[in-house]
């Protein structure tokens, strides 16, 4: 056997998204190296794995379909030897299949990765990022083995664990009129323009706070991306509603933004963990999980201003 496993996950990437440029970015490795990845496979197998459309991007072959199925099942035994290792060892190692939102993954994962895997060297971690919908389907499907999520709706089936608690607060340009006030009310926002993030359940939850008062907001624009909601209002197109606290002050153009507190403190979402019920947890997952009980709470969150400093630094 002339192929490696990472060659094997190189070409499980480019089979499911496709494309060797969103493969790179999944797996964090150059585009010239998946390329070269896959052509020693299909020389060392004989057969042409992707049919090359320069439009539609790559598809699969009859043979390369066929081999998708295998090696996945690969690299599931494969992850199974670790899990074996370290349950006969008790030892932390091998690769974790991390789920996260997408609303966090950019500030929570990369310090909390790094945490984990400096403290336990022989581990890796292979983010998916999604919706909340999403990251229960990967773990139903197997193809996550936990996920930081938020308590939105964790149906029957799913376990969670809480983390830390992350109030609802508006986003607004500098210059807009609530940016100076102290708090806002429900009613006072639902005449302005909400720029609504809009990923499954998430919507729900900010739509929910308006419902509850029994008031229609004015729903100004929609987007999936918090990054782009941010600039849009920095730049005065209305506001957004968010739980989650970056660091910086500024949007992507280098506008500023300023939160300001809801009156009535509407249900905060809850930050935590999900896993799937009745699934026996690796050596591996129960590391991780501890790590995240001892790096997250209301006091720190990596990569964002945890509630307990919001609040100090608003007293």
């Amino acid at each position: 056997m002339r192929y490696t496993l990472r060659q094997i996950e190189y070409f499980i990437a480019t089979a499911e998204t496709g494309s060797i440029t969103l493969a790179s970015e999944r797996v964090n490795i150059s585009q010239p190296s998946i390329s070269t990845a896959i052509a020693h496979l299909e020389e060392e197998l004989g057969a042409q794995l992707f049919i090359r459309r320069h439009a539609q991007g790559l598809s699969l072959t009859p043979a390369g379909r066929a081999v998708l199925a295998e090696a996945k099942r690969l690299v599931e035994q494969a992850q199974q030897l670790y899990a074996a290792a370290s349950e006969a060892t008790d030892m932390v190692r091998g690769q974790l299949s991390l789920g996260c939102m997408a609303t966090l993954a950019s500030m929570v994962l990369p310090e909390l990765s790094h945490s984990f895997t400096r403290a336990f060297p022989t581990t890796a971690i292979a983010p998916l990022i999604g919706d909340h919908d999403q990251l229960l389907r990967a773990l139903v499907d197997g193809e996550s083995d936990i996920a930081i999520t938020y308590d939105l709706l964790v149906p029957d089936g799913f376990e969670f664990t809480p983390l830390a608690s992350l109030p609802l607060h508006a986003v607004v340009g500098e210059v807009h009129p609530f940016a100076t006030l102290p708090a806002i009310t429900v009613r006072e926002l639902a005449s302005e323009p909400l720029l609504l993030l809009d990923l499954p359940s998430s919507r729900e939850y900010f739509l929910s706070i308006f419902l509850q008062a029994g008031l229609d907001p004015v729903i100004g624009g929609r987007s999936p991306y918090p990054e782009i909601l941010r600039t849009m209002v920095a730049n005065g197109y209305g506001y957004t509603l968010a739980n989650v606290l970056p660091r910086s002050d500024l949007a992507m153009d280098g506008r500023k933004v300023v939160r300001v507190r809801i009156a009535g403190e509407p249900r905060p979402m809850i930050l935590g963990l999900a896993t799937l019920k009745g699934r026996r947890k690796s050596r591996l997952v129960e590391a991780f999980a501890e790590h995240c009980r001892t790096h997250i709470s209301d006091s720190y969150i990596p990569g964002m201003v945890a509630p307990l400093m919001e609040r100090r630094v608003r007293a």
